[in-house]
């Protein structure tokens, strides 16, 4: 991420506008993590039940999170590329996201407070509000 904290609001709100167009072609994107694993398949008289054999697989696998457990699902082969691309497109997306966030951060504290009606007499120590003062109605005996 370049270096946003020297430029001036206009070269902000810039950077936004580029973060933002980037963000656009981010494409397709999938949350979660993708790897292999060989397993033996359990039958005794297997090769992969020999201590040396690594067991079967490669079994391609995508897990993630989801509301505090984790989620796996088995990935074919075929759709492997695709589905580590969608992860390394989520990636991207977060990163962009997050700088989107800082640089928008940025403009918030540098765009100037807009000067108000009610601001200004604030600042005088003029209270506002209606002229006539409300009348005090007794409790009902």
């Amino acid at each position: 991420m370049p270096n946003v904290e020297d430029h001036d609001l206009a070269g902000l709100e810039e950077e936004r506008t580029r973060l933002h167009e980037e963000l656009v072609g981010v494409g397709d994107f999938r949350q979660g993590s993708v790897y292999s694993v060989h397993r033996p398949c359990g039958k005794p008289h297997c090769a992969c039940a020999d201590p040396g054999h690594p067991g079967h697989g490669p079994l391609h696998l995508l897990s993630k999170s989801v509301a505090g457990k984790t989620v796996t699902k088995s990935v074919s082969a075929t759709a492997l590329e695709k589905v580590q691309q969608e992860v390394r497109n989520y990636k991207r997306f977060r990163s962009l996201v997050d700088e989107i966030v800082d640089v928008n951060e940025q403009i918030c504290d540098e765009r100037p407070v807009p000067s108000t009606g009610t601001a200004k007499a604030v600042e005088d120590g003029r209270k506002r509000g209606s002229k006539k003062p409300s009348r005090r109605r007794s409790r009902p005996k």
